[in-house]
Formats: C-alpha cells, structure tokens, sequence
C-alpha cells in the first residue's frame, strides 16, 4: 500500500507523540524496547548477512538503516554516501526518512542530526515508526486494524485458554500464558499446554521464547526476567514482538476467514427465521383478536332501557380508546416487518418469504377492513337505538299522561248515562236534564281529539318495538271500548230525552247558557294545564325557540280568558241572584252541568301556576341548547383545524418521500423530526375526543359549524400515522438495498432527480409515458412519447429499457427477468424492482458457490466435511446449526459421520430444500 489518509497517519504516529514521556516515566522500558528492537532489526538484517550490536550507534552512518528499509521494504532506496564525513552520514539518514515519509508516515520531532549523534530516545522513536509502518499497520481482522486489530487476533485466538485474559499489551502478557497459547493454538505439537502454571511466569515466558527461536523462527526479542520484574512491561516492546506471531501464523488466516464466511452467512439465515417466527405469530394474534373482536361489533340485540345502551356506547368508546390504538399499531409493526424480512432476504439473495395461508398482509388487510365495517355500522346502530328509546320514553310518558286524564274524565260517565232520573222529573228538570245532555255530548266531541291521540300514540308504540306493547295496547283497548260504549249509551239517552221533551216547557236559559260555556272553557283549562304539563324534546335552538314562542302566544290570551271566567261565574251568579231574590226552589245544583265555580276557579288557579313553571322549564332548556350549540362550535372549530392539518401533513409526507435532499441518511433524519412533530400533536388529537364525547353525552346528533366528523379525524390520524412509518421504512430499505448493493449516491440521486422532473403530478409514482421519458433523460432511446407517473412501467417498456442498456433479449431470457422484477405478473416494474435487478446484476454477494468454497477449506479440500471440523472452526451455535441440518454424504469416498456441505449451502440459497 503507497499512500494511507490523514486519520491513519494520526494513528500510528500517535505513540511516538507520547515518545519522551514514556521514556522519562520508566527507563526500565529503554532498556526492553532496546531488545527488542534490536532483536527485530537483527531478524530482518540477517537476511542482508548483517546485524548490528549497539542500536544507537550502529545507525548512525545511514547505511544499515537504508539496507533494513530495502529488506523489509523489498523495495531499491537512493544509492548511498560511502564517505566518513558528517555530511555523508545525514545525508544517508535523511534518504532513509524521506523513504519512510513517501510511505505515508508523519516523522515528529525526528532528524537526521539527532540519530547520527546517537540520540537513545530518537533512535528507539524512529525504529518503533518502522515497525508500525512494516510489521502492525496492514495487520486487519474484521474491519479493525493496526493496534486495535492485533489485539482482536490476539483474544480471538486465546479465547479457548482458561487463565488467559488479552485486554492489553503489558500485564496481560506477564504470565507468559498469552505466548504460550498463541504458539499452542497453531502448533499444539510444541507445547503441552495443560502442564503450565500461572504462578510460574518466568517459566511459561522462557518456554515461549525458546520455542519460537526454535520452532517458529521468531528471534528472541524479550527477557522473562524484565518483564516479570517489571509492574508494567513496555507496551511497544510486546507489540513488536507478538506482531512476530501474527506474521509467523498469517497462514492459518485462510481457514479463519472461511469460517468468518459462514458464519456471517447463517446468521444472516438464523435471523430472517427468527422474523419470519415473529411476523407469523404477530400475525395469528392481530387475526385472532380481529376474529373475537368482529361477532361483539356485530351483535345487534337491543335494550330494553336508556341506561342500558348507555353503557354499551360506554363499552364501545372505551373499546376505540383503549383496545383498539394498540392494535393499530401492531398492525402498522407487522407491514413494517414484512417489508424489512422482504428487504433483507432480497439483498442476501434469499427466496421471497411466504407466509402461511391466511397470513398475508393482504389478509390482515381485508380483515382489518371487515373490523372498521362492522365498528362503523354498531357504531350508528347505537345511536340509532339511543335514539328510538329517547322517543319512545317520551312517548310513552305522554301516553300515560293523556289516558289518565281521560280516565279520570270517563270516571262514572257510563253510570251517569244509564240514569233513569228522566222518568220522574218534572218538565222543568227534563228540559233541564236534556240540555245537561247536549252539554254533555258537547264535552264528549271535545275528548274524542284525546282519544284519537292516545290510539296513535299507541301504534306508534307498537311499530317502534316498545318493550312494554302489551300493556299499552290493553290500556289502548280498554279506552277505545270505553269509548264507543260511551257513544252509544250517550245516543240512546239522548233518544230517551227526545221522547220526553214535548213535555218539558220550562228550562233555565242561564243554567243553559253557564253550561254551554263553562264546559268549553273547562276543557279549554284542562289541555292549557295538559300542554303547559307536557314533556318536551328539542336538539336544537330553534326548535326551543319556537316553544318558547308557542308559550308566549299563549300567556298572550290569559287576559281574554279571565274575561271570559269572569263572565261564566257572571252568570252563575246571577242564577244566584235570581233563587235568591225570587225564592226559587232549586233541587241540587246547576242540572246543565258538573262544573262549579269553584272547580273553574281552581283550575284557572292551577292554570296560573303552571305558566311560570313551564317558564322556567324552557327558560333551562334554552340554556341546555345554547350550551350545546357551543359544544358544537367549539367542536367544529377545533375539526375545521386538524382536518386540514391532517391533509396538508399527508401531502407533505407525500412530497418529502419524492424529493430529493441531501443524502438518504438525511432525508430519514427529516421524516424521524417529521414524525416526532406529528406524534406531537396528539395532544390536540385527545383534546377534541374528549370534546366529542361530551358532544355525544349531550346527545347532539348533527353540527352545522363543520363537515369533518370525529370518525373522518381518527381515520385521518390512523393514516398519517401509517403513512409517516411507512415512508421512514422506505427509506430505511433504500439505504438497504444502497449500502448492500453497491449503489453510490450519485447513483441513486441521479435515479431520483429523473424520476422527480417526470413526476409531474407529485403522486411519487410514474405513469408508462412518463417512465419513457425519463429513461430517455438518463440516455435510453426508447421513444419521446408522453408518458404519466405510476413508479412502474409495464412489461414492453421494460425490454426496450433492457436492450438500450445492452442486453440481448430473446423472449426466454426477458421472461425470465421478468420472473424476477414482476414475480406477482402484474406487468409492471416499480422503480425499486428496477434498482434491485441492476444491482443484482453488477454487485458482489454471496453466492452459494462461495459458500461451497468456503466449507471445502475447512474441509481440508474434501468432498464431505465432519462434525468434529465443525466444531472445530466454527462457533458452537452456528456448528450446531449446521449439523442440525447437514444431509450425510453419500459419495463414493464418503467415511461414517461425513455430512454433505454442498447440497446444504445450495438450499442456502434456495436452490433446493433444506
């Protein structure tokens, strides 16, 4: 590698920053880091058939340490000074650290002057900027490197060895364990690992040093005495030489790296099954509380009592309030996951997960759509029952209150009718009796308006399915025949009286006259005390005010009818006059009639006190109105508000999701800010559900001040709910399919600016016509026709698009790339299908011969690999795994216990079953 960045030249020259302090903290770390580096110098120069002896002198002319960077290096440096002099000697060094400085290393506070004089300090700095250079910077383990990616190797390679604890590079090496290990690990021959003991550092040190020497060809750069006697042995003297090591085994890197492979590739496997798990129980449990939930909404069996419904819309308000938004938002979770799993299989080249039969996003979809049908229509079902109880009670109360007068006005008439006091009256009294008949019949007429109303109030009763019908038809009934009986026992007295007349001459015009209109006007108090008795229902202001108006008019004729009171009890008492003045003889009271002066008194009194009763019972309903109407305002201003934001908040998530600012990673940071404004606003969501419940505790049923109901709000919230989590799971995916598939950013901004300009409606999708035109924009000539947004195009479209773009399509191989893009056979591409097939086609994956591969390293190039080399190389979970599902190899060369790799990393990939 010729040229590192800044940040990595800042890494590996950070520790010679810390040079001159690390020296003057412990000079027992010169003396080791003097070893060492001389040892490691030595290990190089030997190949040149040189070494040095003292570090500090023998640098000092340039010309050893020009020939250690040609042998580490492998590269030819400037021919060097062959002179004594000063001159020649700087000259020499500085050609050596100009060469370690084309190589990308920033030498601090390093000379020529200082090493040709024999600075210690300056020297050790040089050598150590050497060895990190040469020997730790290209050291790489998974993504890590230098320093941190040494160590890594280091633990990864330990981690079986009890007693041994790799943090750093000082005391978790004082022990000697850590050698020790490294050296078992690839070459267990060599060592006998279980006779060490951790008490006996000196010996577990010495036994390593001497084995690498030996064995491994590693010179002996430490003393186990310095770093036993040490409290904190010289890091970069054990960095040196445990980089040794790694150089030593970077062969057995092969196997470890084919290990790394699988197993990146089933845990990618194992975590799209335990998704696939999740989605499916998610699934079964949102379908299930969907199906119990479902046949509740749907019952339909009324209450008999106001109180009863009440408490079922209670239960069905807490069921929106409490039960239902979790649920929302577990379906909302299930699409999201789906469309992840579906992301995730598809850029690890795995097949489309189908769910169980019955599972489908679809499928929970269409139920969740039969759920709102069945909530909407129990919804106006209750209501509507409401509704009908409230009239019915009132219907009901008025039915008795109308058949209790006139029961009590048909008390004893029957009696009064069969009366034979005709036959034994005088003329005068049965000219008296005959005009208290037609009184009588006058009275009867009037009632007969009462009677009508209580059988009409009593069908309308039957036909609104009054719970209590069969008493208020028998009361119905019972009237009805009391009625007719009246009629006709009335019409066969009047017959009696008729043949009587002729022998009546005499009659008492003022008993008449007082009759004839006491008796209207007593009817005319008893329906004034009956409508200013009278129970009433409104909803709305007018109505109240038309009431009120009705009253009025009312009160307005009171003063006539006082006149006229006075005027009946005028003739009364002028009857009065009369007996009095010519001492007539009068049996019993006025034969015209019933109706005392006193009971019209009493009445008129009773009339007088009623009015402002019904004063203040509308003057209070008036209130009650008024206050609902503010429920309503109050209720539609807020709507009038939220709705439109509701929208506009759509149409902004709608136009973010096809714009294009900044990077994807920006546009997911804007929609996280977007979603959090919105879950913001929730509050004021719950502010007018609360005012919509008073609204319908008040039981107003329609509001004039807005056309956005509560339903239209919540539906509208629920979207923009969805929406938002669905376009964040878009862009998720697309930063998915970018950093997986290769995709730059130019790229992808490049695909969206085209697909934005022919977006000409904003809807996010392109039309067939316009998907032309854009592909001509990005240079396929396809024709120029107009074209509308869909964000697909249809299956002509696509082939054009693919033979512009260089592919040969016989009518095979277009079908089968339409297999894949279109694998629903909609015949249409979405822009995402498209990108997916362009990736795919150009980007690096996994294959399932590279997993073949991979198993046949571990396998030591064999057909069959065994358990024991599984468990060997990979970690227990993922080698268990394998065995799980691993066929036994039949082949020719097959041995007992040989499993088939090869038809497993193939079902990998689902080329066949596993």
């Amino acid at each position: 590698m010729d040229h590192y960045d800044s940040q990595q030249t800042n890494d590996y020259m950070q520790p010679e920053e810390d040079w001159d302090r690390d020296l003057l903290l412990d000079p027992a770390w010169e003396k080791q880091q003097r070893k060492t580096f001389t040892a490691w110098c030595n290990s190089h120069l030997r190949k040149a058939g040189t070494q040095i002896e003292n570090i500090e002198e023998d640098f000092r002319d340039g010309l050893k340490l020009m020939l250690l960077l040609e042998v580490i290096s492998g590269e030819r440096l400037a021919k060097p000074e062959r002179g004594k002099m000063r001159v020649h000697k700087i000259s020499n060094v500085n050609k050596a650290l100009d060469f370690i400085a084309s190589k990308g290393v920033k030498l601090v506070s390093i000379g020529a002057e200082e090493i040709v004089d024999g600075n210690v300090k300056m020297t050790l700095g040089m050598i150590w900027t050497i060895i990190l250079r040469f020997a730790i910077q290209d050291i790489s383990v998974e993504e890590t490197s230098a320093k941190e990616g040494l160590l890594l190797w280091c633990q990864r390679k330990t981690a079986p060895y009890k007693n041994v604890n790799i943090q750093n590079f000082h005391i978790s090496w004082k022990d000697g364990l850590g050698f020790c290990a490294l050296i078992h690990r690839h070459r267990p021959e060599l060592i006998d690992y279980g006779k060490l003991r951790k008490d006996d550092p000196l010996t577990n040190l010495n036994t390593a040093f001497d084995v690498a020497e030996k064995y491994l060809d590693i010179p002996k750069m430490l003393d186990a005495e310095d770093i036993v006697g040490t409290a904190r042995p010289d890091e970069k003297a054990i960095m040196t030489y445990v980089s040794s090591f790694y150089h030593a085994f970077s062969g057995a890197q092969k196997a470890e790296t084919a290990a790394n492979r699988i197993c990146k590739v089933l845990a990618v496997n194992q975590e799209n099954e335990q998704l696939m798990e999740d989605y499916e129980k998610l699934a079964s449990d949102l379908l299930e509380w969907i199906r119990r939930t479902i046949p509740w909404l749907e019952n339909r069996v009324p209450e008999n009592t106001m109180h009863a419904m009440q408490q079922k819309l209670e239960d069905f308000r807490d069921y929106r309030r409490l039960h239902k938004p979790p649920k929302v938002q577990e379906k909302c979770q299930l699409e999201i996951n789906f469309n992840t799993l579906q992301t995730k299989l598809r850029l690890s080249n795995r097949p489309a997960f189908m769910p169980s039969e019955g599972r489908m996003v679809s499928d929970v979809n269409n139920a969740w759509g039969c759920l709102e049908q069945a909530e909407k229509g129990y919804e106006e079902w209750l209501l509507n029952e409401i509704r009908r109880l409230e009239r019915l009670d009132h219907l009901a109360e008025k039915f008795r209150q109308k058949a209790s007068i006139h029961e009590v006005w048909t008390d004893g008439k029957e009696a009064m009718l069969r009366q034979k006091d005709y036959e034994t009256a005088t003329l005068s009294e049965i000219k008296a009796l005959l005009k208290k008949h037609e009184a009588f019949e006058s009275d009867l007429a009037a009632h007969q308006d009462r009677v009508e109303q209580i059988a009409a109030i009593a069908q309308e009763l039957n036909e609104l399915d009054y719970y209590d019908s069969p008493s208020v038809n028998a009361r119905c009934q019972k009237i009805c025949d009391q009625w007719d009986n009246l009629g006709a026992l009335t019409q066969k007295r009047r017959e009696a009286l008729e043949r009587t007349e002729k022998l009546l001459e005499t009659i008492d015009q003022l008993y008449l006259e007082y009759a004839k209109r006491a008796a209207p006007f007593n009817n005319w108090m008893e329906g004034a005390m009956e409508d200013l008795q009278d129970t009433f229902i409104v909803h709305t202001i007018e109505e109240i005010q038309g009431l009120t108006t009705a009253h009025e008019q009312f009160k307005a004729t009171l003063p006539d009818a006082d006149k006229e009171r006075l005027a009946i009890l005028g003739i009364h008492n002028e009857v009065t006059k009369i007996v009095q003045t010519y001492h007539v003889n009068m049996a019993g009271t006025n034969p015209y009639t019933t109706i005392t002066p006193q009971e019209i008194n009493g009445k008129w009194d009773h009339v007088r006190q009623l009015v402002p009763r019904r004063d203040q019972a509308l003057t209070e309903e008036h209130a009650r109105q008024q206050h609902n109407e503010r429920l309503r305002k109050q209720f539609g201003a807020q709507a009038n508000v939220i709705g439109p934001w509701i929208q506009t908040k759509m149409e902004e998530i709608g136009r973010i999701s096809i714009e294009m600012h900044g990077t994807l990673e920006d546009q997911l940071s804007h929609l996280r800010q977007y979603e959090k404004s919105i879950v913001n606003y929730k509050p004021k969501i719950d502010q007018l559900e609360g005012d919509h419940q008073l609204i319908q505790e008040a039981l107003i049923f329609d509001n004039k001040h807005t056309n956005y109901t509560m339903e239209h709000i919540r539906v509208g919230w629920e979207q923009l709910l969805t929406t938002i989590a669905r376009t964040i799971n878009e862009v998720e995916n697309q930063i998915l399919t970018r950093d997986a598939k290769g995709i730059s950013q130019e790229q992808m901004n490049e695909f969206r600016a085209s697909f934005n300009h022919f977006d000409r409606d904003h809807s996010g999708t392109l039309g067939p016509e316009e998907f032309k035109a854009c592909l001509i924009s990005l240079g396929y000539d396809i024709g120029n026709d107009p074209q509308k947004k869909t964000g697909m195009m249809d299956t002509d479209d696509f082939r054009a698009c693919l033979i512009s773009m260089g592919y040969n399509m016989g009518e095979a191989e277009f079908a089968r790339i339409m297999s894949i893009v279109d694998p629903n056979r909609l015949g249409v591409v979405t822009f995402q299908a498209f990108i997916d097939f362009m990736s795919r086609e150009t980007a690096d994956t996994d294959t399932a011969d590279q997993v073949m591969a991979s198993f046949k390293i571990l396998a030591g190039d064999k057909n069959y690999i065994t358990v024991d080399e599984l468990r060997r190389e990979l970690p227990p979970d993922q080698a268990e795994y394998c065995i799980a599902r691993m066929a036994p190899y039949t082949g020719p060369d097959a041995v007992p216990g040989a499993l088939d790799y090869m038809s497993f990393s193939t079902a990998l990939y689902g080329e066949s079953d596993l």
